[in-house]
């Protein structure tokens, strides 16, 4: 996705909650044109949990023929993208040549590092109908030794995702290791990242790790006493053995790694170096990022 031109110094801090809860944070809407999502990450409050730098709920949205998905070729740098759906799907394109088709379950992780152009449209044979979009994109900050790394491309289909029940309750472990699990899906930092489905009053113990979050996509959670409505994203404590219980049918993701070092994010660039974000602005205005293969007519402006 292409965000708003905005710049922001990004410093975690944590306020106290119960001593599993740091924060709590309720999503902010941004409409992006043809439908809005909710943004809990970055956030004034708290702006990284572990790696992870950037948090957009997409949907639940009903499209009629004709509309849709429609993001033009915009560039990145110094950052991986990871692009989940529960319902719909988006064509991905960018400057590598690489043309996949995310659906349910798949993982697109696009790492950006010295710089990559992507677009995120749909097939005409979606368009054409009416039809729905429904997921999780977030944003990885690359360790500062990986910013500059060339950029890749990887598709994971649903098959290859590892999943089991814990409890009764069905989980998917996208990247890192939780439960037993481990994904195959690249890494480059300690990540962790979990999808899990829960019944009204069923509970699960959250994985450990140094940083923390769960985000509630659907339904709602109680943490000991402190009750999380739908949408909310909870920021951990580094308490061990934390237990969520769903209060309604419930979609929630579980995210988190290790810390990171400051970051700065301007637009569509995340970088450690403030001096790296300016150049990354200029090269786009001066046409120096390679075009989406497929792709070349259209652009984002900075």
């Amino acid at each position: 996705m292409s965000i708003e031109n905005e710049e922001t110094e990004l410093e975690c801090h944590a306020d106290k909650g119960c001593d599993a809860i740091d924060l709590i944070i309720q999503p902010q809407e941004k409409d992006l044109g043809e439908f809005s999502v909710r943004r809990t990450l970055p956030n004034k409050e708290r702006k990284t949990v572990g790696p992870w730098i950037f948090f957009d709920h997409m949907g639940p949205a009903i499209f009629p023929a004709g509309s849709g998905i429609n993001v033009r070729p915009h560039p990145h740098i110094n950052l991986a993208t990871v692009t989940y759906l529960f319902e719909g799907e988006i064509l991905h394109r960018d400057s590598l040549g690489s043309f996949a088709t995310i659906t349910p379950g798949d993982i697109n992780l696009m790492v950006a590092g010295k710089g990559i152009t992507h677009s995120e449209r749909e097939r005409p044979e979606v368009n054409n109908v009416d039809h729905t979009l429904h997921g999780l994109q977030l944003w990885l900050a690359l360790p500062e030794k990986d910013e500059e790394i060339e950029p890749a491309f990887y598709h994971y289909p649903s098959a290859d995702i590892p999943a089991t029940k814990v409890n009764g309750v069905p989980l998917r472990v996208l990247m890192g290791s939780a439960y037993g699990l481990t994904s195959p899906v690249l890494t480059y930092a300690e990540t962790l990242y979990v999808e899990a489905h829960l019944q009204t009053g069923q509970s699960l113990t959250l994985p450990n790790c140094a940083e923390r979050a769960i985000y509630v996509a659907k339904g709602s959670l109680k943490i000991k006493d402190t009750f999380i409505p739908e949408f909310a994203m909870v920021i951990l404590s580094e308490a061990e053995g934390v237990l969520i219980e769903a209060t309604a049918e419930s979609r929630i993701a579980v995210i988190g790694g290790e810390k990171m070092g400051k970051r700065y994010i301007e637009w569509n660039f995340i970088s450690s170096r403030k001096e790296r974000i300016e150049q990354a602005k200029q090269d786009w205005r001066d046409g120096k990022f390679a075009k989406v293969v497929g792709d070349e007519k259209e652009f984002i402006p900075y």
